[in-house]
């Protein structure tokens, strides 16, 4: 694990960008494709905004890019709280991914269980039986939740499903979610957050006693992958080690 510590945001959404973009470059290079899940939240807004604009919209190889995500609310892809909305307006219309190869986490007319089981499916189908994406993008709530793994809630101990979904009482709204099994078979995982609300969960998460189902985020350990968190110096400023 390794714990990347920017003075300002400015900073870390360009390291985020060129994250990407290398993790692309050395993807497409060994495999001939990128399989990412892209993060919402508010976090990475600025640094998808960078990618669609040069210099490091020219440094990926879009058309050989296959989007994501690592969790979604199930809301229709033009509701404001929808993860794809924010991604699309601020990344996704600006480059030249092949619209087949974008890989939305909701769909209308089906319950958000049944489409899990098919988003699994297409997972299978298309990243193979090791289910192993080059890069998972993450964020972390104020609560230590990543993803749509919540404190407290049943996915957090899922052993076998690759994708899940269920109602979260608490918002009233069913979320969908890869689990932290498949979370954890990546080959790159990145959390981006920043900002003084992070400091005592990305704490407690980092250095704090193991327990997940109060902070969910520490179920993310790569078995074979890079776990790396980018984070300003304001959320860090809790961490004894960093």
């Amino acid at each position: 694990m390794a714990i990347q510590v920017f003075k300002n945001t400015e900073e870390q959404n360009l390291a985020a960008a060129q994250l990407f973009a290398d993790a692309a470059k050395e993807s497409v290079a060994k495999s001939g494709k990128f399989n990412v899940a892209l993060t919402g939240g508010s976090s990475p807004e600025k640094f998808y905004k960078l990618l669609a604009a040069a210099p490091f919209k020219e440094q990926v190889e879009w058309e050989k890019v296959s989007i994501y995500w690592g969790d979604e609310r199930w809301v229709p892809l033009d509701d404001a709280k929808s993860n794809a909305k924010m991604a699309e307006e601020t990344l996704l219309s600006h480059v030249p991914i092949p619209a087949e190869q974008i890989h939305f986490m909701w769909a209308a007319d089906i319950e958000p269980e049944h489409y899990a089981a098919k988003y699994e499916q297409l997972l299978k189908n298309n990243l193979g039986p090791e289910g192993s994406f080059d890069l998972i993008l993450l964020g972390m709530g104020d609560d230590g939740h990543t993803a749509s793994l919540f404190p407290g809630e049943a996915v957090l101990g899922e052993k076998d499903k690759w994708v899940d979904a269920y109602f979260l009482a608490p918002q009233d709204m069913y979320r969908i979610t890869l689990t932290a099994p498949l979370i954890n078979k990546a080959k790159k995982i990145a959390f981006v957050l920043y900002g003084e609300k992070k400091i005592h969960a990305l704490k407690e998460v980092l250095e704090g006693e193991y327990n997940p189902t109060k902070y969910p985020s520490q179920l993310i350990k790569p078995v074979n992958g890079e776990l790396v968190f980018l984070v300003d110096e304001v959320a860090a400023s809790g961490l004894a080690n960093k």
